[in-house]
């Protein structure tokens, strides 16, 4: 899913500036750049569950990452640690907003 490149590419404070810009109107400045860390910091935890961060896959493969598994699992590790602030439908926004920063730094190409 990633190279060496792409990690160095990819800027934790350029993701969440990206994320907030991107995140619908009603939705903009509801979280602050900690909790889309947050957010996003389990997304890759699924990522790497899955086995999608892992370097020896197969960069051939075509992942289909299911969206609503990714929303349940982030819901899931929310209320496991007691931030219960995030709707399903905020997450997938965040999630979107992270995957479209991905994309526009050519990182699933």
């Amino acid at each position: 899913m990633s190279s060496d490149k792409d990690l160095i590419q990819y800027d934790e404070d350029d993701a969440v500036k990206y994320i907030q810009n991107y995140l619908p109107q009603e939705v903009k400045g509801k979280y602050s750049s900690d909790e889309i860390n947050y957010i996003i910091d389990i997304v890759y935890e699924f990522y790497e569950e899955k086995g999608y961060m892992d370097e020896d896959a197969d960069e051939n493969v075509i992942v289909d990452i299911d969206e609503d598994e990714i929303v349940s699992y982030v819901l899931k590790n929310t209320k496991k640690d007691k931030i219960n602030n995030f709707s399903a439908e905020d997450i997938s926004f965040i999630i979107q907003g992270e995957i479209a920063y991905c994309e526009s730094l050519g990182i699933f190409e």
